[in-house]
């Protein structure tokens, strides 16, 4: 099976979601917004820390819950005494937990506007909790 791949993520946050409690990101990039847009809550997904173009079967990553998902544009002001200017940019939000590690075993995706898809090996070992 097939599962959407969040690329590039900080080994902070993922050390953070892997200790189970349910977190809620905030996406600024394109190629992960893009994923996101075939995703909904209730699936699987894998985040990695390795960037989208270094992607490659064998690379480590951890499978989330996505429990919800926000795709939206916001506005951001930037206002300087004599100038202001207002700029809008598309993110998501996304509330994920901590399901288990994994490999990825193929990619998918590596042109530009597709979302980026994994084929993973299941783990061996399982987290009780």
């Amino acid at each position: 099976m097939k599962y959407a791949a969040l690329t590039g993520i900080s080994p902070a946050v993922i050390a953070e979601l892997q200790s189970g409690r349910a977190r809620t990101l905030e996406l600024n990039s394109a190629h992960n917004i893009i994923t996101l847009t075939e995703a909904a809550p209730g699936e699987c997904i894998f985040i990695t820390s390795v960037n989208e173009e270094d992607l490659s079967p064998g690379d480590a990553g951890i499978m989330v819950d996505l429990l919800v998902l926000n795709i939206g544009m916001r506005r951001v002001d930037f206002v300087i005494p004599s100038f202001s200017e207002e700029l809008e940019r598309m993110s998501a939000r996304i509330k994920v937990q901590f399901r288990g590690t994994t490999i990825a075993r193929d990619v998918e995706g590596r042109k530009w506007g597709d979302p980026t898809k994994v084929e993973i090996v299941r783990a061996a070992c399982y987290r009780a909790g």
